[in-house]
């Protein structure tokens, strides 16, 4: 009984996540709300939820067309996602239902028939009901209208699956601290813990199922860190060639996973930028954890006459703000936050930051234009605007840029767990040199 009234909590916690999200609220704000002891929970269900939004706000709109109040309609909306069979429901139908029933009926008791009705429809016609639906692109896909008609002028052959991928669970990632040991050397260590894990391409380790971070061997000694492999191919990229005791800037820096990969493989003077005070003592955090240095400015990276000191730098990092559109699959809000607008406001923000920040770049030097999107316009059409507005600029040619990085497997991808993915998320990257 303990843990059928446990549940009932759970979902009414989620469904105010879930409320929260639908109002524009990201879920990082809406989970510090939920209390300590059930937030874990509240999260797992609440990603689940806002993975299949899409189709059980289809179901709904069928099952019931006249849209309840906010608060019923959320509880409403995340039992139908967590009961949607293609998302690989986490508890028994019939449970669910009733624990639904039971947390609609602490908020909301007029309306506990209604939804005990809506959801006992719904398990009892599912088999005739889901097919139907997904005929629909909102059930089919999980992404707004908009998103989708942008993935598919992108990318015409590939929209589909990089849709489908953001539905599935992401890889827990490792970055190895190349001071303290080898991808090799820890995958081995794992092992000896009884943790599976495996070395892919660039040198990431990619656990076999997530673990809390505390259980990480030397997690807590600075051994090793949570980065995502495509995330782990900035250092290497702005390192390549760069001497020993470069001045460096990371104009974006928080949390400080790029930062700290960049002190981990070479010794820098580094300047690590950003302008929300709060969340550069992340970066501090990951410093002090990984026993390593840089110089913290709390500042507009776009306004360098606030903090530039005049000392030209030899290589500059730009991780710019951008839709998040490709790494969904660990935040799975961002697709229900954003709107149509918002990549051209974004685009505008991170064209600013390039061109405040090339004057800084020494001649010679180089630039690495990043940003966790599979959007063209915040990529490749911004990387080639770039170039055209500025004549001593040009695309590095060792190494290559990787360019646009999709969220899907490739060729030598190791098998993955039903429902999940061992692909890396989804990046742009342009290396620019000054002439």
């Amino acid at each position: 009984m303990t843990a059928t009234l446990a549940l009932a909590t759970l979902l009414g916690h989620t469904a105010d996540a879930v409320a929260a999200v639908r109002a524009g609220q990201s879920l990082n704000d809406a989970l510090p709300r939920v209390p300590a002891a059930a937030r874990p929970g509240t999260q797992a269900l609440a990603f689940h939820a806002l993975r299949w939004l899409g189709s059980a706000e289809a179901a709904r709109t069928l099952l019931a067309p006249k849209k309840p109040p906010a608060d019923v309609d959320a509880l409403l909306l995340t039992a139908l996602a967590l009961l949607w069979p293609a998302g690989s429901p986490p508890y028994a139908a019939h449970t669910l239902v009733d624990q639904a029933v039971a947390a609609v009926r602490a908020r909301a008791p007029r309306s506990a028939g209604f939804v005990n009705a809506v959801l006992r429809r719904f398990v009892r016609e599912q088999e005739a009901l889901v097919p139907a639906l997904l005929r629909q692109p909102l059930a089919r896909f999980n992404h707004p209208a908009w998103w989708l008609e942008r993935l598919r002028l992108d990318w015409p052959d590939a929209w589909e699956q990089i849709a489908d991928a953001d539905n599935l669970h992401p890889p827990m990632t490792l970055r190895v601290n190349a001071r303290r040991g080898t991808a090799e050397a820890y995958v081995a260590r794992l092992s000896e813990a009884g943790m599976g894990s495996a070395v892919v391409a660039g040198g990431a380790v990619v656990l076999d199922r997530p673990l809390p971070v505390a259980m990480l061997p030397g997690f807590s000694a600075g051994d090793v860190s949570v980065q995502d492999a495509a995330a782990q191919r900035a250092a290497p990229l702005l390192l390549h060639g760069l001497r020993s005791g470069a001045r460096v800037l990371d104009a974006c820096a928080a949390p400080g996973g790029k930062t700290a990969h960049l002190l981990e493989l070479a010794e820098l003077d580094l300047v690590a930028l950003d302008r929300d005070a709060a969340r550069l003592g992340r970066v501090e955090e990951t410093l002090s954890r990984l026993g390593l240095r840089a110089t913290l400015v709390a500042a507009d990276a776009g306004e360098p006459s606030a903090w530039w000191d005049g000392r030209p730098f030899d290589a500059i990092l730009l991780d710019a703000p951008c839709s998040a559109s490709g790494i969904v699959r660990r935040h799975p809000d961002v697709r229900w936050l954003r709107r149509a607008g918002d990549i051209a406001a974004l685009a505008a923000t991170q064209a600013r930051l390039l061109d405040a920040l090339w004057p800084l770049l020494a001649p010679g030097g180089r630039l690495l234009f990043c940003t966790c999107s599979v959007f063209r316009a915040e990529g490749e059409q911004q990387s080639d605007a770039f170039l055209q507005r500025h004549g001593d600029a040009a695309n590095a040619a060792d190494p290559p840029s990787p360019g646009h990085l999709l969220p899907l497997p490739d060729n030598d991808e190791s098998p993955s767990p039903p429902g999940a993915s061992r692909s890396a998320d989804g990046f742009f990257y342009a290396l620019i040199e000054k002439q």
